[in-house]
């Protein structure tokens, strides 16, 4: 089944022109890696499909399940089961990581027709995820991010995933900022969530990355489009030969 059809997208800040008529489609259960230099447009891209402001949209299609996002709210796109990990996730002084994900979980919910979590099940459920990515609990106590290391901060997106029970998780360069031992974490919580229902998409600049989450799929941005796809063995010739050999093709 297709989640994610891009059709000719093309956007635009502040008048510049980053993504030029790109196309892409992602079907359920498969993982796919967007790689590419910097300014290629891959944090762009996904920016616009989480619905972020800030970017106008001037041409194309983005199709979840067949509906048309770009006509939704970002709420309405959560709601929908679109899940955004941010490369530098915001900090929220003054409201805990628990009060946070408990809001955040029951109004998805609310919005999805079913019942709030009690408190008891809220708990319960929030502890045996946060143990399964070695989040200690006095981190959960404190506010959204707030003194947290680059690790902790990805850990926490991957917890918000887990629990929000997203079809499409967009990781925007989860393995910024982390060491080898946050990158193993991460990217085993990551793989814990792959299922024949829910698509990914990485993005990242390094096969590193790649070694832990196998993807499906490789595709190749420049200059604000898809220029080359191909399997996993893709990743491995960029990491031989960067990405020059595309600038002519993009």
């Amino acid at each position: 089944m297709t989640l994610l059809e891009i059709r000719d997208l093309h956007v635009g800040v502040d008048s510049r022109e980053i993504i030029r008529g790109l196309d892409l489609m992602v079907n359920a259960g498969e993982v796919h890696a967007i790689m590419g230099p910097n300014g290629s447009g891959k944090s762009t891209l996904s920016h616009v499909i989480a619905g972020k402001p800030g970017y106008e949209v001037t041409g194309g299609q983005i199709l979840f399940r067949g509906e048309d996002l770009l006509e939704m709210e970002p709420n309405e796109r959560a709601a929908k089961g679109v899940f955004l990990a941010f490369q530098y996730p915001v900090e929220i002084p003054g409201v805990t990581t628990m009060n946070f994900l408990r809001t955040a979980l029951n109004a998805q919910r609310k919005a999805r027709g079913r019942g709030e979590f009690s408190t008891p099940e809220f708990l319960k459920k929030v502890r045996e995820v946060a143990e399964s990515l070695n989040i200690p609990r006095d981190m959960l106590k404190r506010g959204v991010n707030v003194g947290f290391s680059g690790g902790e901060k990805k850990r926490n997106e991957i917890l918000q995933m887990a629990l929000f029970e997203p079809s499409l998780c967009i990781l925007d360069e989860i393995d910024s900022g982390l060491d080898i031992d946050a990158l193993r974490i991460v990217a085993s919580g990551i793989n814990g969530l792959r299922s024949p229902e829910r698509a990914m998409i990485v993005i990242t600049h390094y096969q590193r990355l790649l070694h832990y989450i196998v993807p499906d799929y490789v595709h190749v941005m420049s200059k604000g489009r898809v220029v080359k796809s191909g399997g996993k063995e893709l990743a491995l010739e960029l990491e031989a030969c960067g990405y020059g050999q595309f600038e002519t093709a993009a």
